[in-house]
């Protein structure tokens, strides 16, 4: 396919600055990403199992609640109902408690022992999984606009130069796609190589890259969407209001937990129940919330499904389960959601989603690896400019990706000091992060991902050390990972110290022994080069 130089030039720049704008910002939410796939196990790896009380049958369900209430005045304002194994049957808010992000939320869980007896204990929430998701989502940016994160509205920004990025790629890649598509040329030097492999991971992940991009834009700016619906609607509501109910409610006039299931059971065929929110239970409006699990469905949320009815009359006010008389525009809204939390293809399908995030976190570094190195060419002594995109090149990936670790690592350490350590994972991310910005800039690029890539590996082999730490040392009152999803967690990290272990190796190698008019050449190789270039 032919295309005309002056065209393909446009393409080109289009490409570049749209990528180089946003590719920082995106590695991040693309990493964080990724991780994010499996942030309920994350959770359940970074909660120390002394919070959790055996679970009940559920025959005993009822008789529970009855005792929490009785104990309990938080208890009778509502509670959660858990059927997950690895969860307090039965739990409730002493402080905190509703929708959004909070730091400092305790609770109070509550289960019968092996004796029969009620049992209860205090404890604090770990949000470790969805501090990672919040980082996926706003890319570490602090701040709002009204309602609405800083960070959402950015990354919106952000993905919008991805669609033009991705677009103008392909159109540059299209004249030589056919013969270079799978073509990793090492024989002819680092940079091709570099290019190729970026070419191969931009086409061959387009489909997943497009989708990302474009449900990103959708969910930073819907507000704006629905603002803009008002010229087609006028002063009609988009949604209808639910009237509100004039009748006091008491948690006395509870229904059984089987009564619940019945009624949710016609609608959620193909699901399994995971956990029942009740709340607001004395008062005009009380509410239910159950929450369903299913494995290879297309779920609104990024982990559930729910039903939201009213606990004492019984009536279904919404859920998320496609429906058929939600016309199209159910299927729609599902699509959106199902193809950016990669939840329709069950945990086959999150593998695949982490891997393509990762991927996609590569694909914005070697960008700016490729931009750095077409302008290095055109010099023998590095620009300002050139010095300065490597530095935040390697302080914003290698310090994201090294304040993640650091507060995994530093999860079960944590808990000796404090039971409250959700402030803490915020210290030490942005520590961590800040701390590898600086030294990118006060040694430079080359020797700072030397000194951060072995610092990174270093970082993930003690999380699996840690836990063996436990077993040697029980008395330290840490814990070890027990559970299959605990011990892949702890396994990829050290598969990622091994990956963080050769690549530092290999960028040793390369400010070393490599070309010595690179931006990643160590600055004694720099200064020999233009040393020669003066005596010349």
């Amino acid at each position: 396919m032919r295309i005309r130089p002056d065209i393909l030039r446009t393409y080109q720049s289009i490409h570049t600055w749209t990528g180089i704008t946003a590719g920082l910002l995106l590695f991040i939410g693309f990493f964080a990403g990724a991780l994010t796939m499996f942030k309920p196990q994350i959770e359940q790896w970074a909660t120390p199992p002394a919070q959790t009380l055996q679970q009940v049958p559920s025959t005993q369900l009822d008789s529970l609640i009855q005792a929490a209430i009785s104990q309990s005045e938080k208890a009778k304002d509502g509670f959660i109902v858990s059927f997950n194994s690895n969860d307090s049957p039965i739990k409730w808010y002493e402080k905190g408690g509703g929708r959004g992000l909070r730091l400092d939320d305790h609770l109070r869980h509550a289960s019968f022992n092996d004796e029969g007896d009620w049992i209860s204990q205090a404890s604090s929430t770990n949000e470790l999984g969805t501090l990672i998701d919040q980082l996926h989502r706003t890319a570490g940016i602090i701040g709002n606009i009204g309602h609405e994160d800083l960070g959402v509205l950015i990354l919106g920004l952000a993905a919008t130069l991805y669609f033009l990025a991705l677009i103008s790629g392909v159109i540059v890649l299209l004249p030589t796609l056919v013969k270079n598509l799978f073509a990793l040329r090492q024989h002819k030097g680092v940079s091709r190589f570099w290019l190729d492999s970026h070419n191969l991971v931009g086409v061959m992940s387009l489909p997943f890259h497009l989708i990302i991009a474009w449900t990103v834009v959708v969910f930073a700016f819907h507000d704006m969407f629905y603002g803009g619906l008002s010229i087609l609607y006028g002063d009609k509501p988009l949604f209808e209001p639910r009237e509100r109910s004039t009748i006091e409610y008491s948690v006395n006039q509870l229904r059984s937990i089987d009564s619940y299931i019945a009624a949710v059971t016609p609608i959620s065929e193909g699901y399994q129940i995971a956990s029942m929110e009740f709340s607001q239970l004395n008062s005009t409006s009380p509410s239910l919330a159950v929450e369903l699990q299913s494995n290879g469905r297309m779920l609104r949320g990024g982990y559930s499904d729910f039903i939201y009815m009213h606990p004492y009359t019984m009536a279904v006010q919404y859920n998320t389960i496609n429906q058929v008389e939600e016309g199209l525009y159910g299927p729609v809204v599902n699509s959106l959601f199902a193809l950016h939390f990669g939840n329709y293809a069950g945990s086959f399908g999150r593998w695949i989603y982490f891997s393509l995030g990762l991927l996609g976190a590569f694909l914005f570094y070697s960008g700016n690896l490729l931009w750095l190195e077409k302008r290095r060419q055109k010099q023998a002594e590095q620009t300002k400019a050139t010095k300065v995109m490597a530095a935040l090149t390697i302080g914003v990936c290698l310090g994201s990706m090294l304040g993640v670790v650091v507060s995994m690592l530093a999860t079960k350490w944590l808990y000796l000091l404090s039971e409250q350590i959700n402030n803490y994972y915020l210290s030490c991310y942005y520590v961590a992060f800040f701390a590898a910005l600086a030294y990118s800039f006060v040694k430079g690029a080359a020797l700072a991902a030397i000194s951060l890539l072995r610092l990174l590996a270093l970082c993930c082999l003690l999380i699996p050390i840690t836990s063996v730490i436990a077993l040697l040392l029980p008395q330290l009152a840490i814990w070890t990972a027990t559970d299959l999803a605990s011990i892949t967690i702890e396994a990829v990290s050290l598969l990622f110290a091994l990956l963080f272990y050769i690549a530092a190796k290999k960028a040793q190698h390369r400010a070393y022994f490599g070309e010595p008019d690179s931006i990643w050449a160590a600055p004694h190789q720099q200064n020999a080069t233009v040393a020669i270039s003066i005596k010349v």
